[in-house]
C-alpha cells in the first residue's frame, strides 16, 4: 500500500529535494507540500496524508507548534520533523508535542527514507545526535522526571507494562506478539490502553516515560 506524505518546509528548494529524494520510493506518494504549519493543517483538512516531514522554524506556524495541532486531531498523521537544528530544548518540545520522529537534514538520503518506513511501521526514528540529547534531558532532570514516570506507569496493568517495555525497546507489534505470545490484535489493544493511562501520542512518548521510570 502507497502511504501518503507531505512536505512542510518554507525553503521550496529543500521541498523540490525531498520530493526528487522520496520519489524514487515506489511506497511513498508525495502528495502536498507546504511552506509553513498552517498551509500543512489546512491541506491536510481538505485532503488527510499517512505522514508529514515537518520543518522547525517557519512563519505563521511554525513546526512545533504545528505538531501539536495535528496530533490533537482525531486521526493524526505520523509526523518526522526533519531540520537543521538539534538543540535540546527543540528535540524535547518536538517529541513532547508527539513527533514520531526527530532527523536531521544532514541525514543520508537512504536513512531518511529509511526512517520514513520505520516510522509508517509504527516505530520511532532518532538522529544519533537527538538520542544523545534525549539522555542529557534524562540525566539531567533523572530525579523528578523518574518520580513522575513511576506514578504514571503504576496505572499499567502487568501485561500493559510488558508491552511497554517491548515498545520502549523498539518492538514492532508483530514482534511483540511473537515474544509476548498475544494476537496482533490484543498487542493493538493494550498499545491503546497504554497511550491513554500515559498520556502519550506515540511510542516515543511511551519509551522515554518507560525510560524515565528504569522500566528499561
Amino acid at each position: 500500500m502507497t502511504a501518503r506524505i507531505m512536505i512542510v518546509d518554507d525553503d521550496p528548494l529543500v521541498r523540490s529535494g525531498l520530493r526528487l529524494l522520496l520519489g524514487g520510493d515506489a511506497g511513498l506518494d508525495i502528495v502536498a507540500e507546504a511552506g509553513n504549519g498552517q498551509e500543512a493543517l489546512d491541506s491536510h483538512d481538505a485532503a488527510p496524508v499517512d505522514l508529514v516531514l515537518m520543518d522547525l522554524r517557519m512563519p505563521v506556524l511554525d513546526g512545533i507548534a504545528a505538531t501539536g495541532h495535528f496530533k490533537a486531531l482525531a486521526s493524526p498523521p505520523a509526523i518526522i520533523v526533519l531540520t537543521t537544528f538539534d538543540a535540546d530544548d527543540y528535540v524535547v518540545r518536538a517529541l513532547a508535542m508527539g513527533a514520531d520522529g526527530f532527523l536531521l537534514k544532514d541525514t543520508p538520503p537512504d536513512a531518511i527514507v529509511a526512517a520514513i518506513h520505520e516510522v509508517l511501521d509504527g516505530r520511532p526514528a532518532l538522529s544519533p545526535s537527538v538520542t544523545a540529547a534525549l539522555i542529557k534531558q534524562v540525566v539531567s532532570t533523572g530525579g523528578s522526571r523518574a518520580s513522575s514516570a513511576s506514578g504514571r506507569v503504576d496505572h499499567l496493568t502487568a501485561r500493559e507494562r510488558d508491552v511497554a517495555v517491548e515498545l520502549a525497546r523498539g518492538a514492532s507489534n508483530a514482534e511483540i506478539a511473537q515474544r509476548l505470545y498475544m494476537s496482533l490484535a490484543t498487542v493493538k489493544a493494550h498499545i491503546s490502553h497504554i497511550f491513554t493511562k500515559l498520556d502519550a501520542s506515540n511510542r516515543v512518548q511511551v519509551a522515554i516515560l518507560m525510560h524515565d521510570a528504569g522500566m528499561v
